[in-house]
């Protein structure tokens, strides 16, 4: 097989995917075409690549899943590979066949072997055939699987024949739940993945779940770069994976991976892809299923062996031969990834889309990162809410936790809700530093993590917290190096000696009174306790103070609702000022002479607007009322006034900040 050229790849994805593509992409020196739906324009992947193309707006199936728009872009712009990335179009058959006959290469296997090993229901019987263990089960629809539904062993699990995600998958512990959960897991599958085609198999209830990355290329080589333990999962969505597996032993170890190779050689499988199984309590272990792509967690495997599996996949997609053998692999300690969600931990892990404020990335030896995000933006409601992946090494699973733990507790994402805390309590549970772990460790623990969050967070002390904030509060515009604009006059308003307010954290109310107050120090009394705060110096992106003798890196920012974010000890606490002199609720403005400029405090959509242009209205007065995740949000009136000039129409959809009104 003759190599290709590839001078120009197209990556068919968005979100962190992209960018870790597009990275590799600028070191191998080829050009980078990145594709994105409307609302995705400004995205960090747009941004990093040589060229853009728009997908339009609509759903998922207008942009992101249009294959002839896909195709088009890649045609358009002279690239000559496509890169699917993970997700999406990824493991889609027709996609690759749709590459293939518009002569563009596709990085990943061939159509063929993506239907055999994509599809569950073919790739469990292409497994049987070839000896590899599988649990006992039945595929097909509803009425095929309950014509055998007396060979089944309870419990078992129904999921979705051409799913993935943990979507569509049902636990059944006895004959009398089954029609039930059968109907609605094929619904799901239909509805998600375009088949009500349903796999029940054997459940298995202490499982580890291992993963074996394997490379392959067309000459008939196939290695493996060992595993992963995938256990630690909420929803049947890996949170945490790591490497190597703490649970198996160097028999089991050797024994998986070999079969794992075996599988891909039998199938005549290319390129990147994963083989997935389930290891009980005893060391059997199961195949489950294969991901012909490149998996999420592959991070955990480049950190340990070296290897950029990308640069492999382009390698082996230009038809050259691997550039490494399996006895020329080493794996070297150990490596923790966290995957990082915008999303309710205390709600069912709910998505939580919303704005991130201030992002803030940890500067640590040992630590990769792969996000989607570099900046204040939008985690868009779309998508899936993962916002990064933490990768953290150590040459030993004390170490990599010990580094993972530093790292989160300095990751800084200043939004409604993510699940950094909760992975806090994760790696300082002592189940899971034991590896007292296996699929349920989530469900199981749950409790028990959520409350060690709040006691962590209990701990921390809120008149440190409501401390920095009044420094920030008072010294924003200094911070913001507008020296000759930063008197005490304009940053506070007004100021006197033993001036009195209430600052509010986490909605405990605590009495303040300054001492003094100048640019860059603030002696003051927060609820009983005496505070020296003072600047040491600001960079770029940070402030440094000293609080009571110790240095702190101040991180504040906006809230949507004109409070502000602050951060000490791993946490984000809302607050704000609750005085008369700075009290806003819900009306941010800005004013030039006699006019006003009332703005909305968040992303959301007008729902109504209550006057006209030339109206007089009273202070106090609903002007307008913006809705933002189903909460209404009332722009009111700062004072006696007129309504000079309405910028939006009701329905409009309008971001943070943005002028809603102007009234004189």
């Amino acid at each position: 097989m003759s190599s290709k050229k590839i001078h120009k790849i197209l990556i068919a994805n968005r979100g962190e995917i992209a960018v870790r593509i597009i990275r590799t992409l600028k070191r191998l020196g080829i050009s980078s075409v990145a594709v994105f739906a409307e609302d995705d324009a400004d995205a960090l992947h747009c941004r990093l690549a040589d060229e853009t193309r728009s997908l339009g707006s609509g759903t998922l199936k207008d942009t992101y899943l249009n294959i002839q728009k896909i195709i088009d872009a890649a045609l358009d712009t002279g690239a000559e590979a496509v890169h699917p990335g993970y997700g999406f179009l990824s493991e889609n058959a027709v996609f690759a066949e749709a590459c293939v006959a518009n002569n563009l290469i596709f990085i990943g296997p061939k159509p063929e072997v993506m239907r055999l090993m994509g599809n569950k229901t073919a790739a469990r019987r292409f497994a049987m055939e070839h000896g590899i263990p599988v649990a006992r089960g039945v595929i097909g629809s509803v009425s095929d699987i309950e014509s055998q539904a007396a060979a089944l062993v309870y419990p078992v699990l129904i999921k979705a024949a051409l799913g993935g995600g943990g979507k569509g998958m049902h636990i059944v512990r006895n004959p009398e739940s089954l029609h039930e959960a059968l109907v609605q897991a094929s619904r799901e599958a239909d509805r998600y993945f375009g088949s009500d085609e349903v796999l029940v198999e054997q459940y298995i209830e202490k499982a580890h779940h291992i993963e074996v990355q394997i490379l392959a290329d067309n000459f008939g080589n196939v290695i493996h770069l060992f595993e992963r333990e995938c256990s630690i999962q909420r929803r049947y969505q890996k949170i945490i994976e790591e490497s190597p597996s703490p649970t198996i032993d160097e028999n089991t170890r050797a024994a998986i991976c070999d079969t794992a190779v075996r599988l891909c050689r039998a199938a005549k499988y290319t390129n990147a892809g994963t083989v997935e199984f389930l290891v009980d309590d005893k060391m059997n272990f199961y195949f489950l299923e294969m991901n012909t792509r490149i998996q999420v967690e592959h991070p955990v495997t480049e950190q340990r062996t070296g290897i950029d599996i990308v640069e492999e996949q382009i390698r082996i997609a230009r038809g050259k031969e691997m550039g490494y053998v399996q006895d020329g692999i080493t794996a070297k300690g150990h490596v923790v990834e966290c995957r990082v969600y915008a999303e309710k931990t205390d709600d069912d892990f709910l998505p939580s889309p919303g704005r991130v404020m201030l992002y803030h990335e940890p500067q640590q030896r040992g630590v990769r990162i792969d996000s989607s995000i570099d900046r204040e933006c939008e985690i868009n409601g779309s998508y899936d809410p993962m916002i990064s992946k933490l990768i953290c090494f150590g040459q030993t699973r004390e170490d990599a936790i010990e580094t993972c733990r530093k790292a989160l507790n300095d990751y800084i994402i200043q939004t409604e809700n993510t699940n950094i805390a909760y992975l806090c309590g994760i790696v300082n549970d002592k189940d899971f530093v034991e590896n007292n772990i296996d699929t349920h460790y989530c469900t199981r623990r749950h409790q028990a993590i959520l409350s060690y969050v709040s006691e962590a967070r209990d701990k921390v002390s809120k008149e440190d917290v409501a401390a920095l904030f009044l420094f920030h509060d008072i010294n924003s515009r200094y911070f913001n190096k507008q020296a000759d604009d930063a008197s005490v006059w304009n940053t506070v308003g007004y100021w006197r000696f033993d001036m009195r307010m209430n600052i509010v954290v986490d909605n405990i109310s605590f009495p303040v009174t300054i001492k003094k107050l100048n640019h860059s120090h603030l002696l003051c009394d927060i609820n009983g306790m005496n505070y020296d705060v003072a600047a040491t110096r600001s960079g770029d992106e940070t402030v440094k103070v000293i609080i009571n003798g110790r240095t702190e890196t101040l991180f504040v920012s906006e809230t949507a609702q004109n409070g502000c974010f602050v951060h000490l000890n791993g946490f984000d606490f809302v607050c704000f000022r609750d005085d008369v002199l700075s009290r806003k609720k819900y009306t941010d403005t800005t004013r030039n002479d006699d006019a006003t400029a009332l703005k909305s405090p968040m992303p959301g959509k007008v729902l109504k607007i209550n006057v006209k242009e030339n109206e007089t209205v009273k202070s106090g007065t609903t002007l307008c009322i913006v809705e933002a995740m189903k909460m209404e949000n009332e722009i009111k009136a700062v004072g006696d006034c007129v309504v000079k000039r309405i910028l939006v129409k009701e329905n409009d959809k309008v971001e943070a900040k943005q002028d809603l009104i102007i009234t004189e």
